[in-house]
């Protein structure tokens, strides 16, 4: 069960466990992942320009709203990741130096061959090592 507080303006998520989450609009993001997002906002930005194309014909051809497309292009790291990604593809900003689906594709194989050959699960050890000898 979750539930949701108000304490002061900061909304906290209590969750099942009684742990305390700071809710999505108060979260802090660290300065590597602000600086990819900004990177990755202001490269849609760039092509989005260099096409030709306006805000709105960007944002109506992914679905979205001008100020959500106003935020991704700020590089809010809130938005959705795929919401970044989609955008990219539309104007043209070559993702993970691949310049095909086909290259992806194999990139994409080839860490589910990993992914397939470790555990599922990884659990914290419980148990204390005894190291004396």
């Amino acid at each position: 069960m979750i539930t949701i507080v108000f304490i002061k303006h900061l909304m906290i998520t209590i969750v099942s466990n009684g742990e305390m989450m700071p809710s999505p609009q108060n979260r802090t993001f660290l300065p590597a992942t602000q600086d990819a997002t900004e990177l990755l906002g202001k490269l849609i930005k760039l092509n989005r320009r260099e096409r030709k194309m306006s805000e709105d014909d960007l944002a109506g051809r992914a679905g979205i709203s001008r100020r959500t497309l106003q935020r991704i292009e700020r590089g809010d790291p809130r938005c959705a990741i795929g919401l970044f990604f989609e955008l990219a593809v539309l104007v043209g900003v070559k993702l993970f130096d691949m310049d095909d689906r086909a290259t992806l594709a194999l990139h994409l194989g080839r860490v589910n061959d990993k992914l397939a050959v470790l555990p599922s699960r990884v659990r914290s050890s419980t148990r204390a090592v005894d190291d004396d000898f």
